[in-house]
């Protein structure tokens, strides 16, 4: 049984990975990945599909094995998978959910599998519901909800561990946009309260809302990190073709990689 989490709040450096690499049959998926996420930080990982962004997060959250490279959470290197896995909050890109149980009957089984138990489960659960706008359904099966509720109680089961890290998978894909806004509330109320968030995606307009920093992932590689500002003040010598709508992060994905960026 996995120990509960410590209720203190985080400080300093949550997340350090240090020249991730990861291969599979020979082709290098990863090639080099280095970063770090502060607590009270969300970071994003910007890319498009294939980019490399859920084989890096998924090394980071133990299910994959590092060809090389390492990696801290909380000080603890992900080698000691059990250890990390209590300071982390995983929302994958599919949804993880028993569809046949309730909300409740969910929320109490990722709690208990984290040690969680009694009031303190109870207290916990209440409190993870009602942020995600889900109390009055808790005795409802999940096949019963829509796609935007189960991400939302999806948000919310990887949160019940009170963990400093939250790993956000592209977490908006097929969302409806009342969804969007209240995951997007969310993050930004847990980064106000100190928890450090990694949170990938390949739309550009979120990374520009939610991020404090942002690295730019292409073919395995992050070819460029920084805050928004310094993103957008990045030029290069040799002048960039041609782009219809020029927008933000799109230019200088545009910049940095000579490709067109499309989500």
């Amino acid at each position: 049984m996995i120990a509960s989490q410590a209720t203190a709040v985080a400080t300093g450096t949550i997340l350090d990975a240090h020249d991730l690499h990861k291969t599979f049959d020979e082709r290098e998926v990863v090639r080099g990945v280095s970063f770090h996420i502060d607590a009270g930080e969300i970071f994003g990982l910007l890319g498009p599909n294939g980019a490399g962004k859920s084989t890096t997060i998924n090394m980071l959250a133990t299910y994959l094995k590092p060809t090389s490279g390492m990696a801290t959470v909380a000080g603890v290197p992900i080698s000691e998978t059990e250890r990390v896995k209590r300071s982390i909050g995983l929302v994958p890109q599919e949804i993880a959910l028993y569809k046949d149980l309730t909300a409740d009957e969910n929320m109490r089984f990722f709690g208990e599998v984290y040690g969680l138990h009694g009031s303190a489960l109870n207290a916990r659960i209440d409190e993870l519901l009602e942020r995600v706008g889900l109390l009055d359904r808790r005795n409802d099966k999940v096949d019963s909800f829509s796609g935007g509720m189960q991400r939302r109680l999806n948000l919310a089961a990887g949160l019940i561990h009170n963990p400093p890290l939250l790993m956000l998978d592209e977490p908006t894909v097929g969302v409806d946009p009342q969804t969007r806004e209240a995951i997007f509330e969310l993050a930004e109320q847990l980064r106000d309260n100190g928890t450090a968030i990694l949170y990938t995606t390949h739309y550009m307009e979120e990374a520009e809302r939610l991020c404090d920093r942002i690295a730019i992932i292409d073919e395995g590689l992050i070819v460029a990190e920084g805050t928004l500002a310094e993103l957008l003040a990045t030029r290069v010598e040799e002048p960039v073709t041609h782009i219809e709508r020029p927008h933000g992060l799109a230019e200088v994905f545009l910049q940095l990689t000579g490709k067109q960026y499309r989500d």
